[in-house]
């Protein structure tokens, strides 16, 4: 492991931590893997991240396809209100590019990935550099791919149009999960009044933290996506529909759902069958981006 120092365009620093496998020559340059936290823009440090990157560094190096991992500690609210933390995300993205001699990375194969909170960040950030509305993320190489856990995507101010594409929105996860282990609505709604985004209408438009509304012109061109989506989670119905609409729109997917399990339900490890399988669908998802896949039906792997 080796700690860094990333700078930001407010002029603060944000940590980051890199992660090699100690089987592969300490200058033998390797795919590159960004990892942000989730905890819903409050929790989360780089060593409460230390077990999950670790864990992707070893399977990868043990599959054969040793990649770098770089765990990304981006602000928090309630001192941090939007959009800190998708600054940062975007900052330390720059950071990766312009170190890879430090961290012996491969500029051309970087896949970026996430859990809840960090998956919002990634599906904004990849977003942003496929539509070419940030011309500096745009000048970099393009994104492998990215892996979506458990993913926020869309501010509850603007779901309606989420719930219009479901056949029966009385079933929609908000109602459904309601009252779910972890993460009910309630601590949902409270991390989003923490994020403290600016009201207005113009919010619907803005794809950094509504890029679950993105168009159809928008996905196009995306890179392969990994979703894991838990069934038993306010989130399961905006991350399935970003997945059926890059699906329908040529973009390769990987969708997996974790039957009636819980937000965030990884936290309970072993005691859990299906943490092992949650571990799987990052460190596969990793190697799906790598591998270049074509685009395919939209199919759901359930768990």
């Amino acid at each position: 492991m080796q700690d860094y120092e990333i700078s930001t365009r407010d002029g603060k620093t944000i940590e980051a931590r890199s992660y090699r496998p100690s089987s592969v020559p300490a200058t033998q340059r390797l795919p590159v893997f960004i990892y942000f936290h989730g905890g819903g823009f409050v929790l989360g440090t780089l060593r409460s991240e230390d077990a999950t990157c670790s864990r992707i560094v070893v399977d990868r190096a043990a599959a054969g396809s040793p990649v770098v991992v770089v765990n990304v500690n981006y602000r928090h609210t309630p001192e941090y209100k939007y959009p800190t933390a998708w600054d940062d995300a975007e900052d330390s993205f720059h950071w990766v590019h312009d170190h890879l001699d430090d961290i012996y990375g491969d500029g051309e194969n970087v896949v970026i990935g996430g859990i809840s909170a960090g998956a919002y960040l990634t599906a904004s950030l990849t977003l942003a550099q496929n539509t070419g509305k940030d011309l500096s993320l745009a000048q970099r190489p393009k994104v492998r791919g990215q892996v979506l856990m458990i993913p926020a995507l869309v501010t509850e101010d603007y779901y309606a149009s989420q719930l219009a594409k479901l056949r029966d929105p009385s079933v929609s996860s908000y109602v459904q999960c309601e009252h779910a282990p972890i993460l009910p609505v309630s601590r949902m709604r409270l991390f989003g009044k923490l994020l403290d985004p600016p009201g207005g209408p113009e919010l619907e438009f803005d794809r950094r933290i509504n890029p679950g509304l993105a168009t159809a012109e928008e996905v196009k061109g995306l890179p392969a996506t990994t979703f894991g989506i838990a069934g038993r989670d306010p989130l399961r119905d905006e991350g399935l529909l970003y997945a059926m609409l890059l699906s329908e729109n040529g973009v390769p997917t990987n969708v997996h759902v974790f039957k009636g399990l819980p937000h965030g339900f990884r936290r309970y490890g072993d005691k859990l069958s299906a943490s092992k399988k949650w571990d799987e669908v990052i460190t596969q998802g990793i190697q799906y981006a790598l591998d270049n896949p074509a685009p395919g039906e939209f199919v759901i792997k359930a768990h």
